[in-house]
């Protein structure tokens, strides 16, 4: 998982409970799922405001 082991993996999510605290943590993960999900979604459609621009 990118590189880290599970020692690091533990002490980054204590950080982060200590941090935003455990009730913001489950929502936190939510918002950043569905901008990966909107980005994915952006990333994969064609661009068709493109196609114009080779008309100079």
């Amino acid at each position: 998982m990118f590189g880290l082991g599970w020692p690091e993996v533990i002490v980054i999510s204590v950080v982060a409970i200590l941090i935003f605290g455990p009730k913001k943590i489950p929502e936190l993960g939510s918002t950043f799922g569905k901008t990966l999900r909107s980005f994915k979604e952006g990333v994969s459609q064609p661009d068709d405001d493109q196609d114009g621009l080779d008309d100079e």
